[in-house]
């Protein structure tokens, strides 16, 4: 069966019919048992949050490393050169 989901949005499961329904739940058994393949093996996310945002710092981190890429950064702007006045190009 061809399931067309694109450009749909999910607003309510009356949505989508019974067949559809089983299609999303089969294909998310097939991912839920699958092992994850390393999507990104050498880019590097760098994370520069000048404001302190551990929950959001750690998602990034989080879902880089799930891909398989890694990561740099700080997670505190007071040891930056932003504290001396260089603008962001500067850096």
């Amino acid at each position: 069966m061809n399931h067309s989901f694109k450009n749909r949005s999910v607003i309510s499961m009356e949505h989508f019919s019974s067949q559809e329904i089983l299609y999303l739940l089969e294909q998310a058994h097939i991912m839920k048992n699958s092992p994850l393949p390393p999507l990104l093996k050498t880019p590097i996310l760098a994370t520069c949050f000048y404001e302190p945002s551990t929950r959001t710092r750690l998602s990034f981190e989080t879902a880089m490393l799930k891909l398989g890429g890694r990561v740099i950064g700080f997670s505190d702007g007071k040891n930056t050169a932003a504290q001396k006045g260089e603008s962001f190009e500067d850096r």
